[in-house]
């Protein structure tokens, strides 16, 4: 498999695996084993969008016990003979060698996976990766040069994670409580996007659109939670700097 990999640095690496849990999106080459009519494979690519039921392919890393993915869109992009290339936009920790065979048991002849491209990986997508060699020759510009220019280039801020999360923003007062492990209470916030459930993860930002960290939502219902002075969300990774905002308390 070849494509995106988005790798973390330093604080970053706390907050990873927000990435590594969420969509995903393919670019696939299904072989056939056999002939068959190509409304055939297109019907069988409409069954599969949704949600479906996967076991894990013998060779995987994790148990092999049926579980709950979605499939966001499947569209085939292309058919040539026996070979059919699609694209698939998908929940994380889906199998596309599994999808290809049971779209093939569907269709009724048979199917592997032949090639496989990640072209997206949670916000990032393929046109802001870079390649091995673009990196290698940044390190060496860095190291030998002292020229940072084009290795800063390769380097996306952290809030760039946020893009693909609900988003809280919260009082410069807050920040300081927060990054030193505080819950944070309704009167703390001053704006947040609609799609906030409770315990789903949630961006936390400060005004300055700087990255506090990651906080899971333990309640959604901001203004009954005030009443009752009640926490709406507690940290589950920090990256700001402590001692980048005052304390308050």
């Amino acid at each position: 498999m070849t494509g995106v990999l988005p790798v973390a640095l330093g604080k970053a690496t706390k907050i990873m695996p927000e990435v590594v849990h969420s969509i995903k999106e393919y670019v696939c080459v299904m072989e056939l084993h056999g002939e068959v009519e190509e409304e055939l494979i297109r019907r069988a690519a409409e069954e599969f969008k949704g949600e479906i039921y996967q076991r894990p392919p013998v060779r995987s890393n994790v148990k092999r016990r049926v579980r709950k993915r979605r499939i966001h869109d499947l569209e085939i992009l292309e058919i040539k003979g026996r070979y059919v290339l699609m694209r698939v936009l998908c929940d994380a920790g889906t199998y596309m060698r599994k999808l290809c065979h049971d779209m093939g048991l569907v269709i009724g002849i048979g199917a592997h996976m032949r090639e496989l491209r990640r072209t997206r990986s949670g916000p990032f997508t393929e046109n802001m990766a870079f390649t091995m060699h673009h990196i290698s020759e940044a390190v060496h510009l860095w190291k030998n040069e002292g020229k940072s220019e084009e290795l800063s280039r390769l380097i996306y801020p952290m809030e760039v994670l946020s893009c693909n999360l609900p988003i809280i923003i919260v009082k410069d007062t807050a920040v300081a409580a927060l990054a030193h492990g505080a819950l944070l209470g309704a009167g703390g916030i001053l704006a947040y996007t609609k799609d906030l459930n409770q315990g789903k993860t949630a961006a936390i930002l400060t005004t300055r659109g700087e990255l506090v960290g990651m906080a899971l939502i333990m309640r959604s219902d901001f203004q009954k939670a005030e009443l009752e002075k009640k926490p709406v969300a507690k940290m589950k990774a920090v990256v700001i700097e402590r001692t980048l905002y005052p304390k308050t308390w």
